[in-house]
């Protein structure tokens, strides 16, 4: 019998948004850069949708667009035309104030620098998030996720006085401790070891099949982006391919 995931605290989601429907919908999206002669396009009319608690990572060689689809998808960037749903909320139009509230709270990100707060302990930096949006911390979660990965000891701990590999678990526990309705993790394995990069992956993947967690991850690398579910592929602003890995685990 397949485990079911880890129910986490509901998540301030539209309540009309179905269990099934997918995470993120997006259409016709469109972003350039430049202008006249050197304009550059870097999507062209995509169309995607992110399923709900699965793994989705998104592969390209440089200039494909794969970083400005996460950004875009992740309200970080303007399209120039098209729609973006996040679990039920059309963020395309959201006044800024709008939108950082719902990066707040129902958006999680891991980035290749990990960007802890040196001089705050790693507890302080996975509350981070909650008290910015000033949310209550529930304490069961946060030892769900903290115990899950392996850090509970070292919550006391600044981020000087960890190892690598926990500090991307801090990181990622940060991302998750809110419940957003996504995690897009930015190239989380592009400057790592061998040996971290393994943990890096084996917690996104954790997040998914332990927490039923959505996670949309840019990569570079093949190797990484086959832990995931699905691999969405650019080349020139446009979808290049759509692979479901879930049959191949």
């Amino acid at each position: 019998m397949t485990a079911q995931p880890l129910a986490a605290p509901s998540s301030p989601g539209d309540p009309t948004a179905a269990a099934d429907a997918p995470a993120i919908v997006a259409r016709g999206l469109t972003r350039t850069f430049g202008t006249g002669a050197g304009i550059v396009t870097a999507l062209d009319a995509v169309d995607v949708d992110i399923a709900r608690g699965a793994f989705t990572a998104i592969m390209g060689p440089s200039g494909s667009g794969k970083s400005t689809l996460l950004h875009s998808l992740a309200g970080l960037d303007v399209v120039d035309h098209g729609s973006i749903r996040i679990d039920g909320t059309e963020i395309t139009g959201l006044s800024d104030e709008a939108l950082t509230k719902l990066r707040r709270e129902r958006i999680g990100f891991v980035f290749q620098s990990f960007n802890l707060l040196p001089m705050l302990s790693a507890e302080q930096n996975i509350l981070l998030p909650l008290e910015l949006a000033g949310k209550r911390v529930d304490r069961a979660w946060l030892d769900t996720i903290t115990s899950a990965f392996g850090i509970t000891d070292r919550l006391s701990h600044l981020p000087s006085q960890l190892s690598g590999g926990q500090v991307q678990r801090v990181a990622i526990a940060r991302a998750l401790v809110t419940s957003p309705a996504v995690v897009f993790a930015d190239e989380p394995t592009g400057n790592l070891d061998s040996h971290t990069t393994e943990e890096v992956l084996e917690f996104l993947r954790l997040s998914v099949d332990q927490f039923g967690q959505t996670v949309v991850m840019v990569t570079h690398e093949r190797d990484a982006a086959e832990r995931a579910d699905r691999i969405i592929s650019l080349a020139d602003g446009h979808i290049a391919g759509d692979e479901d890995l879930r049959g191949q685990r």
